[in-house]
């Protein structure tokens, strides 16, 4: 079990497992029909994730576009809020295939909020890739079309994902256990 921060991790999903599962998504998103690709990474937890899938999808033989979208759900307390756009694309969406990807989804409020804008912007289509999905903890209609992994009902770090901002710079996903 690795110690980082002086912490003991639980690795769910090795360095290796993501990057052969990042390959398989990229084959079947190459194999999709979608055309004249943007992708959008979803920003901050997604950047690991995105930059390894962007990769896979050149070497699937894809060139995309890629931006950055960042949006925050602000409320009282501990409770989501209303969500909000903090960063937009530059690019403009009308008439291109949006490949959406995030780290993970959970509620599915975010991905739902960022898909419905870019069809409101008169998006082609709007695929969702994600690496991890957290279906027991859904609070709005919404399913990814590739998914990386089932996720456990736990709080996950690494490859991008934090807590408190730390453990972003782990190369696998993991579960904090404890002190070590």
């Amino acid at each position: 079990m690795p110690i980082v921060r002086n912490k003991k991790i639980e690795v769910l999903y090795s360095a290796e497992q993501l990057a052969a599962r990042n390959r398989e998504l990229a084959e079947q998103i190459a194999l999709s029909d979608l055309k004249n690709i943007l992708v959008i990474s979803i920003l901050k937890g997604s950047f690991v994730f995105a930059a390894d899938l962007i990769r896979a999808l050149h070497e699937a033989g894809l060139s995309p576009d890629v931006e950055f979208i960042t949006v925050s759900s602000y409320g009282a307390g501990t409770t989501s809020g209303t969500l909000q756009l903090v960063r937009d694309v530059d690019t403009d969406v009308n008439g291109r295939d949006i490949l959406l990807i995030d780290d993970i989804l959970e509620s599915g409020n975010t991905l739902k909020f960022t898909k419905e804008l870019m069809e409101s912007r008169g998006a082609n289509k709007v695929a969702v890739v994600t690496l991890l999905d957290k279906s027991m903890r859904r609070k709005t209609k919404i399913d990814a079309d590739y998914v990386g992994f089932e996720c456990p009902d736990k709080f996950v770090v690494g490859y991008g994902m934090d807590a408190g901002y730390a453990f972003r710079e782990l190369p696998f996903v993991g579960v904090v256990t404890g002190d070590a």
